[in-house]
């Protein structure tokens, strides 16, 4: 399967040495940044320098491809499915973003092609494991999906370390949240709804943020009574973060937020991802709760280290991509992460990834 993988960064080089290590996909990886993709080596992965911002040139690549696995900030995401539909290639992408997503599912209708955005962990993963438990209830009742990508050593007053897109992180902070409360969906402020908890003995809290739902609100719509998504960060994150967003307004002048944070944020290989989903309904005439935990921890290999987000983040497209190689997935149209079966995406051999981490026992 020949793949057009587009954006080489830190996900990229991942998915690349993961689908092109596999030897079942012929790997092109395309960046404007010729140093960046100078990293990426492997048997099945060639690379191309292409402006990626350049429609043209970027459509010129796509063609004779059979899928594009696009991996570029989220902003890319619309012009690439276009150039994806296009080009009568498949699409699978990261992306978090909302109005995306509706557009990708806009032209996802009555394509010959797939179309399957939000394949990373949140959206993506979680949304999966969600939908999964949610199937064994007669009746739900509540539906709380919780995140986070945490440096395993704060050090700084946010307690947080870039592991991840800024372009993405500011995003999520700043737009609308859909949830389902009492049954009728609604959007949410991003950074409300704050909540603490203990998990595995570490304190934490969560809050709104926006996409990590993915499309669980139209599919579990008249079914579930509270359905929310928060991300999950160290206490006092949130507070700090509203400070310069609100009171500093700089969530009208992003781009200077995002400049200082990549200037005075250092990034970190050092991290851990945290999966908390709690699902509680009525079963049997009982009403009865479960509970999905699980922490993800970055592989500090001296020769290859990957970061946690890396690991979860790049497990999930892959896993995507692999299921619907295997005709285990629609062949056409638009595709919703929670159309994934559980044990088929923890079976996978991208999707193990996931399966291997330390599942939390006890949740206080």
């Amino acid at each position: 399967m020949r793949i057009a993988l587009l954006g080489a960064g830190h996900i990229g080089q991942t998915i690349a040495q993961l689908l092109g290590g596999s030897g079942d996909y012929q790997v092109t990886v395309v960046d404007k940044n010729p140093a960046t993709l100078a990293r990426i080596s492997g048997r099945g992965i060639s690379t191309q320098t292409v402006d990626t911002e350049d429609r043209q040139a970027l459509a010129s690549v796509l063609r004779g491809q059979d899928a594009v696995v696009n991996a570029l900030p989220y902003h890319l995401a619309i012009t690439a499915a276009h150039l994806a539909l296009e080009a009568g290639c498949h699409y699978f992408d990261l992306t978090e973003d909302v109005a995306a997503t509706k557009e990708i599912m806009r032209i996802a209708a009555g394509a010959k092609t797939a179309f399957m955005p939000q394949c990373g962990l949140a959206p993506g993963f979680i949304g999966i494991v969600a939908h999964h438990l949610a199937q064994s209830f007669d009746a739900l009742h509540d539906v709380k999906m919780r995140v986070g990508a945490l440096p395993a050593f704060p050090t700084n007053a946010l307690k947080y370390n870039l592991t991840w897109s800024v372009d993405g992180l500011i995003n999520e902070y700043c737009h609308p949240c859909e949830i389902i409360k009492d049954g009728e969906a609604i959007a949410a402020l991003p950074m409300e709804g704050l909540e603490h908890f203990s998990l595995d003995g570490t304190e934490y809290e969560a809050f709104n943020t926006s996409g990590g739902l993915g499309t669980l609100c139209e599919t579990l719509s008249g079914r579930v009574r509270n359905l929310d998504y928060k991300t999950v960060r160290y206490p006092g994150h949130r507070d700090l973060m509203c400070m310069l967003l609100e009171d500093l307004q700089l969530k009208h002048d992003q781009e200077t937020l995002k400049a200082i944070m990549r200037r005075s944020m250092p990034a970190t290989m050092q991290d851990v991802v945290l999966v908390f989903v709690t699902v509680s309904g009525m079963r049997k005439g009982t009403l009865v709760q479960e509970v999905f935990a699980r922490k993800i921890f970055a592989d500090r290999s001296e020769t290859a280290p990957l970061s946690a987000i890396q690991i979860t983040t790049a497990a999930g497209i892959c896993a995507a991509v692999d299921l619907f190689r295997e005709g285990k997935l629609p062949p056409s149209g638009f595709i919703r992460q929670e159309q994934v079966e559980l044990p088929a995406f923890l079976a996978n051999r991208f999707g193990k990834a996931y399966q291997q981490s330390r599942q939390v026992e006890s949740i206080g």
